[in-house]
């Protein structure tokens, strides 16, 4: 059997005192309308309807998602309702899953568990609250089979003491709902067509409900201001945290961690206080991060060392690196290995060899570089000539004395080493001594020292 899944997204969610639609606000750096279309195409779902109301322009903009099924709610007259909006694209041989956009952490296994429930039935999802203020309530008979849901505005003071709450996810057949939303009415108190009475409606006929609970609150828990949305935030960090841990990462404090994506760990990293990762990131056996840093779609080999403070982006770090702290690490640079890169060091756009040396303030940009090389303090590839950008290589071997200028495009040569100072405008040659002080000079025959042992 098919399964289309519906997700109602069109309210304004006023208390959230913004000009954004609620459910493009950000849990874990993506907007929570997204998280839960991203459980619906976990489900394998053939059809995601998606019913969208306030802010419809922003929404469309920022949810690019070419297999949705937008709905427009111009009304919002309630869940009834909202339902009713994606009927006319709903068959009646389909299993109905309705989400809700602004519920973005409920886990898919339990999603999978409330489609089972449907096969033989209504399923739906309950919870057990410690405080179900604000929630409808599950009425059951002696027997425990549920007979009905009771918003809370119109409950008795008994049921209101009900521990068991509705989430308002229910998985259905797709005829019987048809069925169901055209007999709702909103004789109620909020004058609204509530999808929930369509319980009481099963019941009549004769429809078992399967009640499938959700393992914790959280879950499905929904965001109607921004206390709830930095508490959700919480929640779905430390979830994050438990995941990282059970791969075999220590992490310094737990409730100090942040995943804006996904990540990857190998055994024994270690993870200190406010490390942001954001988009794709991997860490090797053995890698350390220490405090304050943010890495966003990086790929850390193994027995990685990031010092405090560091910033990598869109990067590749060789095994046996240290990095910072205090260190920059630009887009689409590679560091081949056992890189020292320290700290107010800024690489970027850059291919660091193996064993080469970047520790002092220092600038490399659109630079080739080979094995072994040593950066001399202060250093900077002058790149860009205020129009364009300029490539320099700098070959195996190779060092440059404190507070050299390169001035791309420019090549320094094998084993070649540039004097303190050296502004280099043309090559340096193989092997060489290389200064300028008025102009550039090129020592014939010098050596360079030595290790005395």
């Amino acid at each position: 059997m098919s399964l289309s899944v519906i997700i109602l997204a069109a309210g304004q969610g006023t208390r959230m005192r913004s000009s954004k639609p609620k459910v493009l606000h950000q849990i874990g750096g993506k907007a929570m309308l997204q998280r839960v279309l991203d459980n619906a195409h976990s489900l394998k779902a053939d059809h995601v309807h998606v019913v969208y109301g306030h802010g419809a322009e922003q929404v469309l903009e920022t949810i690019q998602d070419s297999d949705i099924k937008w709905v427009m709610q111009a009304e919002q007259l309630g869940t009834g309702h909202a339902v009713g909006q994606a009927m006319p694209g709903i068959a009646d041989d389909e299993t109905v899953l309705i989400l809700y956009g602004d519920v973005p952490l409920t886990r898919t296994k339990t999603l999978e568990s409330l489609i089972e429930a449907a096969a033989s039935g209504v399923g739906l999802l309950t919870v057990i609250l410690g405080d179900p203020t604000g929630y409808g309530r599950i009425i059951r008979n002696d027997s425990g089979q549920v007979l009905a849901i009771v918003e809370e505005k119109d409950a008795s003071e008994e049921q209101k003491r009900i521990a068991e709450g509705n989430t308002g996810m229910m998985a259905v057949n797709g005829g019987l709902l048809r069925r169901w939303l055209s007999r709702l009415d909103n004789s109620n108190a909020q004058a609204e067509y509530y999808l929930t009475d369509i319980i009481a409606m099963a019941v009549s006929d004769g429809v078992t409900v399967n009640a499938v609970q959700a393992d914790s609150v959280i879950e499905v828990s929904g965001v109607n201001n921004r206390i709830q949305l930095a508490e959700m935030e919480r929640a779905l960090q430390r979830r994050h945290a438990e995941e990282a841990m059970t791969a075999g990462a220590t992490l310094a404090d737990p409730a100090r961690f942040d995943l804006r994506g996904e990540l990857s760990v190998g055994e024994d990293a270690t993870i200190d206080i406010n490390v942001v990762f954001e988009g794709k990131v991997s860490l090797g056996n053995g890698v350390s991060i220490g405090p304050n840093c943010y890495l966003k779609n990086a790929t850390l080999a193994d027995d990685v060392h990031i010092l405090a403070n560091t910033v990598i982006e869109d990067a590749v770090i060789g095994a046996g690196s240290r990095i910072g702290p205090f260190a920059r690490i630009r887009p689409d640079t590679e560091l081949k290995g056992n890189n020292h890169i320290g700290n107010f060091v800024e690489i970027k756009k850059s291919i660091i060899g193996e064993g080469s040396k970047v520790n002092h303030l220092t600038y490399i940009g659109d630079t080739i570089m080979g094995r072994d090389v040593n950066i001399g303090a202060g250093t900077i590839t002058a790149n860009y000539d205020g129009a364009n950008k300029y490539q320099t290589i700098i070959e195996d071997n190779a060092s440059t004395g404190s507070n050299s200028v390169l001035i791309a495009p420019v090549k320094v040569g094998k084993g070649a080493t540039l004097g303190a100072a050296t502004v280099l405008r043309k090559e340096a040659a193989e092997g060489q001594l290389t200064m300028s002080m008025i102009k550039q000079k090129t020592i014939e025959g010098w050596k360079r020292p030595v290790k005395k042992t």
